[in-house]
């Protein structure tokens, strides 16, 4: 009688869960953890990708003197900076400089001296023509003065020497050319004011001269949110330009966790370029809605959209920088994978790659060793050239989408160049044509395989 066979007790998996319902149930559990935690940080690192450009603007122009400073420059020779500027001085010049009141002075004067009523009379009539007279000189020289480069040299000097006028916009504290109060960002008119009160007086006007000091404010952005703005940039000064590094590392692991990094990666670069785009259209609905909503206390609207698009230009630069770089990493996921396209893409490069290469064998000329080792070791120098790229552009100052596109001619030069090798290292030694031989070599006429010779058919 045969003895029946003993049970069999699984053996246990290589993670010691068993093959068991629990040891399935344990990976199963494990990749769900992966699968939901790499999906976490996707959508994280898409929606922190903006705010981390958000950060970097505020911590560069706000608290950068030299990058705040070439930032607000174009804003002294900005025609509707200037223009508002020069309105608002011959303003603050024509208030003190009556006209109707010197010409019923000097009208007076004269009729205490024996001028007759009637010719007074008609003296005091001219009151309206010297306000005339004095407004155009004076926008004349304000003009002058605002569009000269001793007006720009002057904006530049104020913003590098009253360095708390950086962080004007964001902080409102300090005091400098540019001045915030209340949520109005003002321009302080009153160095210009004193400059054409001279002019004016050099000129011969001589009741400039009594123009008293004044300290007057161009209002050029006005917000009643501005307060609350201060509050989340002080926060994002704080983390300033670590928090990028923080959001790629981020992204970095949210691909590592997927179980199809190729995928993961490019759904990570294509949803952070989508909210950067996402931002980019707000800021411009932002721009219009404001300039549709400017309340009194803005005089000047071009001013004020000269203002706001010149604060927020290096922040719309990054964004459309970012929505190129984001395309172009998903774009370039999708070449390396297994799709149609992406596998005729690759074959077509490297069947003209080996056409080159025996071509140029044809004529002499060859990889040699170089090739060897390019096709030896393509796979890591392709890695290699990767990272630099991706170094490279980390290291950039303030990369645009000039930076991006020029960075991928780079590297496609890069990696044809790396095809042609590895395709010379791909040609065999034989693959030369013969040349002429002597008789009885090899090839030769007659010789051994020669058509007809022996061996030959």
């Amino acid at each position: 009688m045969a003895e029946s066979p003993a049970p069999q007790t699984p053996a246990p998996d290589a993670a010691g869960g068993g093959t068991g319902p629990d040891g399935h149930r344990g990976r199963t559990a494990g990749r769900i953890a992966r699968t939901v935690s790499s999906a976490v940080l996707t959508v994280l690192t898409c929606v922190l990708v903006p705010v981390a450009l958000l950060a970097v603007w505020v911590h560069d122009i706000a608290l950068d003197t030299d990058r705040y400073v070439a930032t607000v420059a174009p804003l002294a020779t900005e025609p509707a900076v200037q223009d508002a500027a020069v309105h608002r001085i011959t303003e603050a010049v024509g208030a003190h400089v009556d006209g109707p009141q010197v010409a019923g002075d000097l009208a007076g004067w004269l009729q205490s001296k024996g001028l007759p009523p009637r010719a007074a009379d008609a003296l005091r009539g001219l009151g309206p023509q010297i306000d005339a007279a004095v407004d155009q000189t004076v926008t004349k020289i304000a003009t002058r003065v605002v569009r000269s480069d001793a007006f720009a040299d002057l904006w530049r000097t104020a913003n590098r020497a009253a360095h708390q006028a950086v962080d004007h916009a964001l902080t409102g504290q300090g005091r400098g050319a540019v001045g915030v109060s209340d949520g109005t960002v003002t321009l302080d008119l009153g160095t210009a004011v004193d400059r054409v009160k001279q002019e004016l007086v050099d000129a011969g006007l001589k009741p400039a001269d009594r123009i008293p000091q004044v300290d007057k404010q161009l209002v050029l952005f006005h917000s009643d949110q501005l307060a609350k703005f201060r509050k989340g940039a002080h926060l994002l000064d704080i983390v300033g330009n670590w928090f990028p590094v923080l959001v790629v590392l981020l992204g970095a692991a949210g691909v590592f966790l997927a179980r199809g990094r190729r995928r993961a990666l490019a759904r990570t670069a294509l949803g952070a370029a989508f909210a950067c785009l996402v931002v980019a259209v707000g800021l411009v609905v932002a721009r219009r809605y404001y300039l549709d909503h400017l309340p009194p206390q803005v005089q000047s609207k071009a001013a004020a959209a000269a203002v706001f698009d010149t604060l927020l230009r290096f922040l719309r630069v990054s964004l459309r920088t970012a929505v190129v770089l984001g395309v172009a990493i998903a774009l370039g996921a999708y070449l390396i994978g297994p799709g149609r396209l992406p596998v005729a893409l690759r074959g077509t490069s490297e069947r003209t790659a080996d056409s080159a290469a025996r071509w140029a064998a044809a004529h002499h000329v060859r990889t040699g060793r170089a090739g060897t080792w390019a096709l030896a070791y393509r796979r890591w120098i392709t890695l290699g050239a990767l990272l630099i790229v991706a170094l490279v552009f980390a290291l950039w100052n303030h990369p645009t989408v000039l930076t991006v596109l020029l960075l991928a001619l780079v590297l496609l030069a890069v990696l044809a160049v790396l095809a042609l090798l590895a395709a010379g290292g791909r040609v065999p030694d034989d693959a030369e044509p013969a040349g002429p031989t002597a008789p009885g070599e090899p090839g030769a006429s007659g010789g051994p395989g020669a058509p007809g010779g022996p061996g030959g058919r």
